[in-house]
């Protein structure tokens, strides 16, 4: 299938081959092309130019892009989509006063979906799960991580993981997928924190890797989960079978995660909303992508990631939605980059820029996608008829996007 989009307003996000992520000034730099043509052939980006050079070949299709943006989906390197149920009444809790970690202490929160999930059939699991993806894949994400980690014991992430993968098997998109059963201590383990870790290592990081369940690691260093000692623990173990490294760090109190990270070589650290001059100095000349979750801070009410204190330090920044039940009930990417610009005062092209190239660092898939590139992913997405890319966070109520492509293939969309 050979596909022309022509007459394109604004082709943006070209980046060549060598460029894996931005950082620092180099953020607020989104490479485009207006009045251009694009060519997909065999489902990736084959051709691209101005429209004076578009080729007179014979295509498949053609689809007329004029007064439309068309640019690389959205890179969502954040989720726990993969969850039973819902938690509106924990919201509701928060509205009366209560807040995250009181409910936590309580049996909410984590706990409250693991003992959801835990009840739940792999059937019924996959069955809800899907419809979440086919959600976001039409709002225009065309790549996601998806954690595990509300399951808390060992057949129940084990159940997690596998469904992650019948995903992942399904779908055309790219999906990664990250084992977190260091997401809290299960209530069946209540004051035996290093009994559940050892658990994790000796009874489910070896199925892990027999079955090639899991791409990626991850751990919960915060205060009242996971220590610093833990982080590290955790980190070895998956390391020793092959699984890179993130970490959730940061969220509420800044406890060393964020070194302990750096020394592990993880690829990402994700939330940051508590972020000192240590942090900071810790993360330079580094490989590892801080992510930052706006939307779970919107939420909870909870201090924005300070986004220009990271990118005025010469550092990247990606953009996740950090999907799940309890703190960040959306996977709307687009909502994502609207907040990002609103409340951590982000240029479109930074915010653009942290939900598409950096996206992809943060979930190793630089060489497919986050960018136009030839030779990448068709993973695309073609925008109504609009002024500029800064309407797309500017009009945040409203979707801007018109037709999603993967590999290619268009998505029908709402």
């Amino acid at each position: 299938m050979k596909l022309l989009f022509k007459n394109i307003k604004e082709l943006i996000q070209i980046r060549d081959s060598n460029t894996t992520f931005v950082a620092g000034k180099e953020m607020g730099n989104l490479p485009s092309l207006k009045n251009a043509f694009l060519i997909v052939e065999d489902g990736v980006i084959a051709d691209f130019g101005k429209m004076n050079d578009c080729p007179n070949d014979s295509f498949t299709q053609t689809i007329d892009a004029t007064g439309k943006i068309l640019m690389p989906t959205w890179c969502d390197s954040h989720t726990h989509i993969v969850y039973a149920g819902s938690r509106e009444t924990e919201f509701v809790d928060r509205l009366k006063g209560k807040t995250y970690e009181d409910i936590a202490k309580n049996g909410g929160g984590i706990l409250n979906s693991a003992k959801r999930l835990e009840r739940t059939t792999a059937q019924d699991l996959y069955t809800e799960s899907k419809l979440r993806l086919d959600e976001v894949i039409k709002l225009g994400t065309g790549a996601i991580e998806i954690k595990s980690g509300y399951g808390l014991t060992k057949d129940a992430e084990l159940k997690m993981l596998r469904v992650i993968k019948k995903l992942q098997k399904n779908y055309p998109i790219e999906i990664k997928v990250t084992f977190l059963g260091a997401h809290a201590v299960p209530s069946s383990y209540k004051n035996k924190k290093n009994e559940y870790l050892k658990m994790l290592i000796d009874d489910v990081l070896p199925i892990i890797k027999k079955e090639k369940l899991a791409d990626f690691i991850d751990v919960f260093c915060e205060e009242g989960y996971f220590s610093v000692s833990d982080t590290h623990t955790i980190l070895k173990a998956g390391k020793d079978i092959g699984l890179q490294g993130k970490i959730h760090v940061n969220q509420f109190h800044s406890i060393g995660g964020v070194a302990a990270g750096v020394e592990n070589n993880v690829l990402s650290l994700d939330h940051l909303e508590i972020l000192t001059d240590a942090d900071i100095n810790s993360l330079k000349n580094t490989k590892t992508m801080p992510v930052a979750l706006p939307s779970c801070s919107f939420f909870l009410g909870l201090p924005y990631t300070p986004a220009r204190k990271i990118i005025n330090a010469h550092l990247p920044i990606a953009l996740a939605s950090d999907y799940n039940p309890g703190s960040s009930p959306s996977g709307n990417m687009n909502f994502v980059v609207a907040t990002a610009c609103i409340k951590m005062k982000m240029t479109p092209e930074e915010a653009i820029n942290a939900a598409t190239i950096n996206g992809a660092y943060a979930m190793n898939l630089s060489n497919k996608i986050g960018s136009i590139t030839k030779g990448k992913l068709a993973n695309i997405m073609l925008t109504k008829p609009i002024q500029s890319y800064a309407f797309i966070p500017y009009s945040f109520g409203n979707n801007c996007i018109e037709k999603v492509f993967v590999k290619g293939k268009e998505i029908l969309t709402p």
